[in-house]
Formats: structure tokens, C-alpha cells, sequence
């Protein structure tokens, strides 16, 4: 027999009580699955499974969908940047179900929402909206490489950006293997400075980045990188392609996220002695 339990799943662990209703459900029998404890109320009309994402719980609680940061989290999809409190869609005049004590950030952005997690493409448009342009082109980007954003959604989010913004959906590419190939080449872009990117070097393998012909700039993430056999992996790739006239740059995250200044210095100079 059908449970309440499995139609909330099917909805992503939030459902409203009268989507339940739609499958039989009375709200006597939505009482017993939760006197049962296998179901939760979270205010009235408002169900979710024990173990749905906290998040969600609290987005729901709110009358909301988690949205920003933690929503890109929850969609698998890099972010630049960690919202302390869960950031919640509440529509475009939504009603907010919290006290004034409550940590969340409201965001009433037009749109139809549903309880729960926000659609991919519309958590995209409110990161740009909260979080500017460079964690919406990182965050794009990763969904693009992990294809989690079709032709038609990124057309779709296109269009919902002010026309000022739109190169950045125009600019995105699909290839990008890190949040920071994203901002590394978002930076540069800015600066005047055309990249080639993902280049396959003969003796070398493929590299981030080639820039004029000759230098390599190589990003290595938080995860990546840290082992001694990947240190030396990374030296003899330097060594090789010196050999065959390039010169390669490498940075890591904490300098490309909280030292830029001293990565574009480096870049520039680099490029003037090619020169």
C-alpha cells in the first residue's frame, strides 16, 4: 500500500499537505504517519521526511527553498563562497513563516517556488544577484563542465540577468576542470588577457592555460595537489615544458581567492619578459 512517506521522496523529502491529499491521503492519516514518526510536520500543511537535509527543513519551516551557496552545495556544484545561514527563495511575495530571532536571509526574487531546494538555473540568477559576478561564473561553469545546465536553461538564465551581466553566460565555457580555472580566466579576461585553454603540450600533457604562445598557468584546488607524488608529478611537468620553451606559473587556491594581487603582478611580469 502507497505510504505518505514514499510520495514525500518522490518530492524531494518536502511535500504540502495537499499534494498528499492528491494520492488519498487524508489528514487523519497524515496525523497517524506522524504520530508514527514517519513523517514530520513542520508547521501546519507542510510534511518532510526524519532524515531530509536540514536545510531543506529549515527552508521549508520558512516557507521557502534554500537557495544561493548552500543550494549550489546541494546541487553538487562548485561555489566560491559559504553562506553562514541557509539563504531561502520565498517567491516574489512570498510569506515568511520565522521569528524576528531567526539567522535565515529571505530572498524574494519573482518566480514560481516550491518547497524544498530551488531549481539549479534559478539558484544560478540569485547567486549573481547575491554573491556578484565572479561566484555566478565559477558556479556556471561548473555546472556546465558537469552538464547539469542544458542549452536551454543557460538561455533561460541568460535572460533573467541584467543585459549588463549577459557576456558572463556568453563567456562560460564547458571545460573548465575548477571553480578557480573560472575565476583565473574571468580575472584575466577583465585585465585585456586572452587565454587559451585546456592545451594538450607534446612531452608535457594537457595544462590549464597557455597565454601568448609560451607561458603556462596552471591553478591547483584545495583537494588537489597536497601529496608528495603529486608535488613531484607537477615538477617534472614544469621541467618539461621548459625544456621545450615555456615557462609555467602555478598557483593555488588560497593565492588566487585571497592573494590576486600578487598572482596578477606575477602574470604581467611574466608576460612583459616574453615580450
Amino acid at each position: 500500500m502507497l505510504q505518505p512517506a514514499q510520495i514525500i521522496a518522490s518530492e524531494g523529502g518536502i511535500a504540502r499537505g495537499v499534494r498528499l491529499q492528491e494520492f488519498g491521503f487524508s489528514r487523519r492519516m497524515l496525523s497517524h504517519a506522524v504520530r508514527g514518526g514517519n513523517i514530520l510536520r513542520l508547521r501546519p500543511g507542510v510534511f518532510a521526511l526524519p532524515d531530509t537535509n536540514p536545510d531543506l527543513v529549515e527552508a521549508a519551516r520558512h516557507g521557502g527553498a534554500v537557495t544561493c551557496a548552500r543550494a549550489l552545495r546541494l546541487h553538487g556544484v562548485w561555489t566560491l563562497n559559504e553562506d553562514e545561514a541557509v539563504h531561502v527563495w520565498l517567491g516574489g511575495t512570498g510569506r515568511v513563516h520565522h521569528p524576528s530571532t531567526c539567522s535565515c536571509v529571505g530572498h524574494f526574487f519573482a518566480g514560481p517556488m516550491k518547497l524544498g531546494l530551488a531549481p539549479l538555473d534559478v539558484v544560478l540568477v540569485h547567486v549573481y544577484h547575491c554573491h556578484g559576478d565572479e561566484a555566478f561564473f565559477a558556479a556556471l561553469e561548473s555546472a556546465l563542465r558537469q552538464r547539469k545546465i542544458k542549452a536551454v536553461a543557460k538561455a533561460r538564465i541568460r535572460q533573467r540577468l541584467p543585459v549588463g551581466a549577459r557576456w558572463l553566460v556568453d563567456l562560460a565555457r564547458s571545460d573548465a576542470d575548477s571553480g578557480l580555472e573560472s575565476l583565473l580566466r574571468l580575472r584575466l579576461e577583465l585585465l585585456g588577457i586572452r587565454l587559451d585553454c585546456q592545451v594538450s603540450i607534446p612531452t608535457v600533457g594537457r595544462v590549464d592555460f597557455v597565454v601568448a604562445g609560451r607561458l603556462i598557468l596552471e591553478t591547483d584546488g584545495k583537494e588537489n595537489h597536497d601529496g608528495e607524488s603529486e608535488r613531484h608529478r607537477d615538477l617534472m611537468r614544469d621541467a618539461a615544458a621548459s625544456a621545450v620553451g615555456y615557462e609555467t606559473l602555478r598557483f593555488d587556491y588560497a593565492m588566487v581567492v585571497y592573494n590576486w594581487p600578487i598572482v596578477e603582478a606575477a602574470i604581467l611580469a611574466a608576460l612583459a619578459r616574453l615580450v
